[in-house]
């Protein structure tokens, strides 16, 4: 397919331009029958896209076209793994022929695909989600919503904008398979433990390795495009994923393309805390922390850490490597305690350095059994993340995640981050997504972004 070249500058998407064909829909988008199958093309097929295919492929009313990764083994693994879950489904070897591509960019133009999964790095999440909303594409989007809370405000303004549909991969959102969540977040926003005014969330912590030898790029890797809008650095493999299987890769560990667990799972547990206090659409007024960070080795991310925030309802919120894995609300009247107990999403999941069986406890075990009364506060019931997002595709009403919501968790996420750097209390205005007084805090709202790519550098 020849590419169409034109440049949308920040500049363009921040100003909302609307991209309308003749039958007002989204360019580059159709309109979906009740009868119609929604065609979804995967961007990325790693660990975890094998955790969102799964999700996605059991439901008939779906269909998985097309495959992009940079790495051309993955994405042939990736054409293999859905023809064959197809082949077997359907008792027919030749029942659908997936199309793959290296560069993501050229299967966005095939006007036949309404919907994409993007489950890539962190630093590949922000671009590929605007540029799929300015083609008329639905959006299921892997946690965290971005690198930095500039490109995230960039994507949320651009995805609204285009009316598109946006899951964020909040699956603790859902009622299934973790009801516990949400269970406990309607307790706490209905005044079971009195008025709530602390949060303690618990997280892990990823350890530091040794310097890693140069080594040459596979000839299957684009590794100037996995880089993207990254500093161009020497190829290791820890550096980016294993080139055998689909462990847990070495990227997640290096602050060029994410923030550690921070991120990782503080984006889960900080969006239930936020959901638990009714601030799904704000952010602490306040920051304080203080963490380790290796002095050397190719793994930087943030070690042990703790760190505290304030809200403008006056609840405050402590997050650190040192609680258990979960979120404890704190009220006047008792506490509860929510996580997803021993379950995990994949395999090589890290886990805190203390654990619960129990998914779900509280001071008062009665408080677990409360009902929740027709007059009370319902939150959103749906059913798993992904079957949820094809709903929502065809009734075009929002997501249990939608895409403000995983920005402003992911903003929070940032936030406790810089402030693990920064040795003062730091004060952040929710509304203008800006520090006060603060200059130096300000100028880590973004990084620089290499070009070609970034989403300063879109062209479609």
């Amino acid at each position: 397919m020849k590419r169409r070249e034109f440049i949308k500058s920040a500049a363009v998407v921040s100003a909302g331009i609307f991209l309308a064909s003749c039958d007002g829909l989204p360019a580059g988008s159709r309109k979906i029958g009740p009868n119609d199958k929604i065609n979804i093309a995967q961007i990325g097929f790693g660990r975890i896209a094998h955790y969102d295919l799964g999700e996605t492929i059991k439901h008939d009313g779906c269909r998985i076209v097309a495959v992009a990764d940079v790495d051309m083994n993955r994405a042939r693994d990736g054409k293999k793994w859905i023809e064959s879950y197809y082949a077997k489904k359907s008792g027919k070897d030749n029942y659908l022929d997936v199309k793959v591509y290296q560069d993501y960019r050229e299967m966005l133009h095939d006007k036949s695909i309404d919907a994409v999964i993007i489950s890539t790095p962190d630093h590949w999440h922000a671009q590929p989600a605007i540029e799929a909303a300015l083609l008329g594409k639905d959006i299921y989007l892997q946690k965290p919503a971005s690198l930095t809370i500039a490109e995230g405000r960039m994507m949320s303004d651009a995805v609204r904008k285009q009316k598109r549909i946006l899951q964020i991969g909040s699956q603790q959102r859902a009622s299934a398979p973790w009801p516990q969540f949400k269970r406990v977040c309607e307790l706490v926003r209905n005044g079971r433990i009195g008025e709530l005014k602390h949060v303690q969330v618990g997280l892990g912590a990823d350890p530091g390795c040794g310097e890693e030898p140069k080594m040459p790029v596979p000839a299957n890797l684009n590794f100037d495009m996995w880089l993207g809008s990254t500093p161009l650095v020497d190829y290791t493999e820890k550096g980016v994923h294993p080139q055998k299987g689909y462990g847990r890769p070495g990227w997640l560990r290096i602050e060029n393309y994410g923030a550690g667990m921070i991120t990782g799972w503080g984006a889960h547990h900080i969006d239930i805390a936020h959901w638990g206090m009714g601030m799904e659409y704000s952010g602490p007024v306040e920051v304080e922390g203080e963490a380790e960070f290796p002095k050397t080795g190719l793994w930087n991310v943030h070690g042990k850490f703790t760190t505290h925030a304030k809200y403008a309802n006056g609840v405050t919120m402590e997050i650190s490597s040192r609680f258990t894995n979960g979120v404890k609300f704190i009220g006047t009247e008792g506490w509860l305690f929510v996580s997803r107990g021993n379950a995990t999403v994949t395999a090589s999941d890290p886990t805190s350095a203390s654990s619960n069986k129990r998914a779900l406890d509280a001071g008062d075990p009665k408080i677990l059994h409360s009902k929740i009364g027709d007059d009370e506060i319902k939150l959103y019931h749906s059913p798993e993340m992904h079957k949820n997002w094809l709903d929502c595709i065809r009734s075009r009403k929002e997501p249990v995640a939608p895409v403000e919501v995983g920005h402003r968790s992911c903003s929070a996420c940032l936030l406790n981050s810089i402030a693990m750097k920064l040795p003062r209390k730091l004060h952040w205005d929710p509304k203008k997504e800006k520090f006060i007084n603060d200059d130096e805090a300000n100028a880590m709202l973004s990084r620089p972004q290499r070009g070609p790519y970034g989403t300063t550098n879109i062209k479609l």
